[in-house]
């Protein structure tokens, strides 16, 4: 797990000049301030974790269940709420606010998002698949997947093979970017390459737990 995490909203990809003058892309992610609303530990949770929210809503808006969780955290209502694992939270308290000088600039961090839903797609696209042959013999099958099982046996199918189907929209995770910039007065964090995810999408940046 992770020492130090925070959520942030993507906003888009743009380009800095390093001090070498080369040019580095970058993703902008928004970091709107995230208030702690519960601390999860292992003697009540059975693990550790910090629940947080970020931006603002309209109580009226809320369920009665969510409205007295954040009635009991003493936290105003936020956008949605965000499960945050980390290794350690003693020093962490309801009600605390983390923001994006969280991270530093040349830090490792990993970054949690759901990918950008492409739809039906058949396994050349999903999969990878170099389709069948194009010349005598092959009609109408170019971009098939070809045999899927064996006959009598085991007369079916196996779970998990691979077939056309949806596409995108699951959960992913980059490792090991770094991050360019932060910056808390303007709510931005600026991590080199590309985050998994839609613009306007929500991800999880952590610092990276592989490292490098």
């Amino acid at each position: 797990m992770a020492n130090k995490a925070i959520v942030a909203t993507k906003v888009g990809m743009t380009q800095l000049w390093d001090d070498d003058n080369q040019v580095v892309p970058v993703t902008m992610l928004q970091v709107e301030p995230c208030r702690v609303v519960q601390v999860k530990t292992d003697e009540r949770d059975g693990y550790t974790a910090v629940q947080v929210t970020f931006g603002q809503r309209d109580a009226e808006k809320l369920t009665k269940p969510e409205a007295g969780h954040f009635s009991k955290a003493g936290v105003d209502p936020g956008q949605r709420l965000v499960e945050l694992r980390l290794d350690d939270v003693s020093e962490i308290e309801v009600g605390q606010e983390f923001a994006a000088d969280l991270l530093e600039a040349g830090e490792k961090v990993d970054v949690t998002a759901v990918s950008k839903g492409k739809g039906f797609a058949g396994v050349m696209k999903r999969h990878n698949f170099s389709g069948q042959k194009a010349s005598h013999g092959a009609h109408r099958v170019h971009r098939a997947p070809g045999a899927i099982g064996a006959c009598a046996t085991p007369s079916r199918v196996f779970k998990g093979t691979r077939m056309a189907g949806r596409m995108g929209a699951e959960k992913v995770t980059t490792l090991n970017l770094t991050v360019v910039e932060a910056d808390a007065e303007r709510e931005l964090l600026l991590v080199r390459g590309s985050v998994p995810g839609p613009k306007g999408g929500v991800v999880v940046v952590r610092d990276a737990v592989k490292g490098s």
